[in-house]
């Protein structure tokens, strides 16, 4: 759990820097929410990158079901909503020295000025 979230995550024997927020925390990798009229399901691994989210988006569209996407989530109200193919597919596609390296090179600059954007 991390920020009232289920989620997987980069483990700090991993990645001992953590995430740029509070380095205590691992690096956030996918989390589900339950928010008050949504449950959010949240793809750092497909953000990161935006050739899969660009693969994200049309897989998604292929498999007809309706997407609700906004800037960091997929909001959805139930299971069946959910193409859970594509969600287990763009998790699969993005390893984990992939995502660590895109996540490195998003972050650069001062600490101080990226915790202020947390």
């Amino acid at each position: 759990m991390q920020y009232g979230m289920i989620g997987y995550y980069v483990p700090h024997s991993i990645y001992p820097a953590g995430y740029h927020c509070n380095p205590q925390q691992p690096l956030p990798f996918a989390s589900l929410a339950s928010q008050k009229n949504y449950m959010s399901i949240y793809l750092m691994c497909t953000y990161s990158d935006p050739g899969q989210e660009t693969w994200f988006r049309e897989a998604w569209a292929k498999t007809g079901k309706k997407l609700n996407m906004g800037k960091s989530c997929v909001r959805f109200k139930k299971l069946e909503d959910l193409p859970l193919k594509v969600i287990g597919q763009a998790i699969k596609r993005v390893s984990v020295k992939k995502f660590i390296s895109y996540y490195e090179s998003a972050t650069q600059g001062s600490s101080a000025s990226r915790r202020r954007k947390c």
